[in-house]
């Protein structure tokens, strides 16, 4: 039951990566800082994620217990990352019904557990897609939930962030390219509307995006160490073993 769980669960973040894929296709991306390092960086990407994002979005194949590995204490899960009906061994999963969801936002949202990943197998971006996605919301009437994205045009998905980031509008206007006139968009903030700077601001959602990419692969940070590990044995490892071949072969001529 759980292997095909897991299995839903990658299958729907596959389906929603190509869609995302073409939406970001020919679009300039901001690179996203690297706080993989940065272990109060992902504590507070894991406290955006929960306060903002766990709401709808589940990471079923992250369970709570594994927070511990960011340098938090199991206390500290509990009362800050935690429903009170979670138990510190469960599957960061979402209360809200697909149906419900399907309803409000036209579509399911997908499980962010690897979207990170996802997204690198669909074109590469990975981090850097989510880094500007969650930076390219702008205020548009026409939209069923008042938003859109620069990125991602017809986003399903409202600005979770806005009290953060305040109100950005897409302004456009007329430029010459190539000897043709062609429309230029860009994204204004609208002066009083967020709580943040927008450098402060890009901070919370490089945190956001940090542990989101560490979420998709918890164990990547081991696998680099334990690389370096090895080659540090082998570099070792060929010393020795060049000292006993000239140990063996002195004396054949």
């Amino acid at each position: 039951m759980k292997t095909m769980r897991n299995l839903k669960t990658l299958l729907a973040v596959l389906l929603f990566a190509p869609a995302l894929a073409l939406a970001s296709e020919a679009v300039h991306l901001d690179p996203a800082p690297d706080v993989s390092g940065d272990k109060a960086a992902l504590q507070n990407g894991a406290r955006l994620f929960v306060n903002y994002c766990l709401s709808c979005h589940g990471a079923s194949a992250l369970r709570y217990n594994r927070l511990l590995e960011l340098g938090l204490t199991e206390q500290q899960v509990i009362d800050n990352l935690m429903f009170t009906t979670d138990k510190i061994g469960d599957r960061m999963t979402v209360a809200m019904r697909p149906a419900d969801a399907k309803k409000w936002f036209g579509v399911v949202p997908p499980d962010l557990s690897i979207i990170a990943r996802a997204r690198a197998s669909a074109d590469g971006s990975g981090a850097d897609w989510l880094y500007t996605y969650l930076r390219s919301f702008y205020r548009d009437e026409n939209r069923p939930t008042g938003w859109n994205n620069a990125i991602f045009s017809n986003v399903g998905m409202p600005h979770i962030l806005f009290n953060l980031q305040g109100e950005q509008v897409l302004e456009t206007r007329k430029v010459q390219q190539d000897g043709k006139e062609v429309e230029a968009h860009k994204l204004a903030l609208t002066p009083g509307t967020g709580a943040l700077t927008p450098a402060e601001y890009d901070k919370q959602v490089a945190d956001l995006v940090g542990f989101m990419v560490w979420m998709s692969d918890p164990e990547a940070g081991f696998r680099k160490r334990l690389g370096v590990g090895v080659l540090i044995f082998l570099a070792v490892l060929f010393v020795f073993a060049y000292a006993l071949k000239k140990e063996f072969w002195k004396d054949v001529h």
